[in-house]
């Protein structure tokens, strides 16, 4: 299962450092070095700018709920209760997809 991760890892660094992969649609977190699902919640995923786990209108870092179980994942402020954006869309989707390669592996 590690093995499994790192090449994942050095396979998605190479594709992202080649412009063919989009840092958003990333498996994995080149900063923490774990799948991303494992890390979303860290304030380092957290980006006003571009919606990534923001809520633009409250102001606010969206919540993230997590289960592996079941495969969802779930993003919302704690304020308002929405913070949907793109940028939330596509990191959900990856969350979810990350989850099906780690399970995979």
């Amino acid at each position: 299962m590690i093995a499994t991760l790192i090449a994942t890892l050095v396979e998605e660094d190479h594709a992202e450092n080649n412009g063919v992969l989009a840092p958003d649609d990333r498996l994995t977190c080149h900063v923490h070095g774990r799948w991303i699902h494992q890390c979303v919640s860290s304030p380092v995923h957290v980006n006003p700018v571009t919606r990534h786990r923001w809520c633009r209108g409250c102001d606010a870092e969206l919540g993230v709920a997590v289960d592996e179980l079941s495969g969802d994942v779930a993003m919302r402020c704690p304020r308002c209760g929405r913070g949907g954006s793109a940028a939330t869309a596509r990191l959900i989707a990856a969350c979810r997809a990350s989850i099906e390669a780690h399970r995979a592996a």
